[in-house]
């Protein structure tokens, strides 16, 4: 009786220690700060341990962000080993200390590298050293990887992605595997089970709508093309829209609004790209809406649909583990939409197990953080220009 005790106890102890396998490591969107959209190559050891100080301190943490990134321009070279080099003047104590002070705060570490030979800034990239280079990131304690696509050299992009998925899921400890391709070769096809989130697009910017020459993309050129990903996205595999802008000054307070309520939508990664040191109420207020940042991290992981096109105003919709809907109307136009929805003519159809011809759902502003109506009734609301109104419609 007593090895009988001993043995079940040993067992629960080993399925309580079990480390994550690959493929449960993002169940809801990956939530976090990334250093690339605010600070560029302008990286060191002291400005990452005050994003961290200031992801606690705001209450960032407290409302699901966990990962600091590292992107771009840590590296400097690789030693006689191969092994890489973090820039010893930028990252004084090394990659290890920096990522056991991040841990210490209940965060989690992550960095970047590239497929090519080179990074987008021309430091080493990992190709020819990918098994090397997670059994390093392992041992200093990395918990998330963005891997980037340039001097790729004409590789296959699978092939290439694979090759480092391959090593993460060797190199003992479990990271999660951010895919930077751009969208070129239509990741959302061949990544699950290779990444964790792949990028849909190239670069945001800090606008609104606005298209660059070298394909950089305004909020609203991004959204459109996510319309037709939809089922690509759920646990584990997420289409990356890119990193976050709100708070970096080039948009409006509604037009930051409506790039939150979208990506939240979507399903896509929260990753936060401003200055945490230095947030106003309105950055603050946007980041750290947890009613918003519940629709994103919903454990059913379906990523919203554009039910109802009428060109200058869109309605999207998102189905919710618990029964209920996201519901977001996208205003695109400079001029005020003012809404008048009649929930049961005007809507034909929002997502499965949600009916709501034949059930009354409350109405829940998710900005303004009240019931605003239900299904019965009208809903008459004016959205500002560029803005958005996103509700929760819940059960009565």
């Amino acid at each position: 009786m007593k090895r009988i005790f001993a043995l079940t106890i040993i067992i629960i102890s080993v399925f309580a220690g079990r480390a994550q396998t690959f493929e449960e490591l993002a169940p809801t969107p990956p939530m976090g700060w990334n250093s690339w959209n605010k600070f560029g190559c302008n990286v060191s050891e002291s400005l990452i341990r005050e994003m961290a100080d200031a992801m606690v301190l705001s209450g960032m943490r407290d409302a699901g962000y966990e990962y600091i990134v590292i992107d771009d321009c840590w590296q400097i070279s690789r030693d006689e080993q191969g092994n890489i080099v973090p820039d010893p003047e930028r990252f004084p104590s090394g990659m290890k200390a920096l990522a056991d002070y991040i841990h210490s705060l209940g965060l989690k570490f992550g960095i970047y590298s590239c497929a090519g030979s080179k990074t987008c800034q021309a430091r080493p990239g990992s190709r020819g050293y990918q098994f090397q280079d997670a059994r390093t990131y392992a041992s200093w304690g990395v918990d998330y990887l963005k891997y980037d696509w340039c001097y790729n050299e004409d590789q296959n992009p699978k092939a290439a992605y694979k090759t480092m998925s391959d090593a993460l899921k060797e190199c003992g400890r479990p990271i999660v595997f951010s895919i930077c391709e751009w969208g070129e070769s239509n990741p959302w096809e061949w990544a699950k089970g290779i990444g964790h989130l792949w990028r849909t697009t190239a670069d945001i910017r800090d606008c609104y709508q606005c298209v660059f020459d070298w394909g950089g993309l305004g909020v609203l050129d991004i959204i459109d093309k996510q319309v037709e990903l939809w089922r690509y996205a759920g646990p584990g595999h997420w289409n990356d829209p890119d990193m976050l802008e709100v708070g970096n000054g080039g948009m409006t307070e509604d037009e930051y609004i409506t790039h939150f309520s979208m990506w939240a939508m979507l399903a896509a990664p929260l990753m936060a790209g401003n200055d945490l040191r230095d947030m106003d109420e309105s950055t603050k207020m946007i980041l750290i809406n947890t009613d918003v940042i519940a629709v994103n991290q919903d454990t059913k992981g379906e990523q919203a649909r554009r039910f109802m096109d009428m060109g200058e105003h869109e309605i999207w919709a998102k189905s919710l583990s618990d029964g209920e809907v996201a519901v977001c109307f996208l205003n695109r136009t400079d001029k005020p939409w003012n809404l008048n929805y009649d929930w049961k003519k005007q809507t034909m159809y929002f997502v499965r197990d949600v009916n709501i011809r034949k059930n009354t759902y409350t109405v829940y502003d998710l900005w303004q953080h009240k019931t605003i109506g239900n299904t019965d009734e009208i809903l008459r609301e004016d959205i500002p220009a560029h803005g958005v109104l996103m509700v929760k419609l819940m059960k009565k």
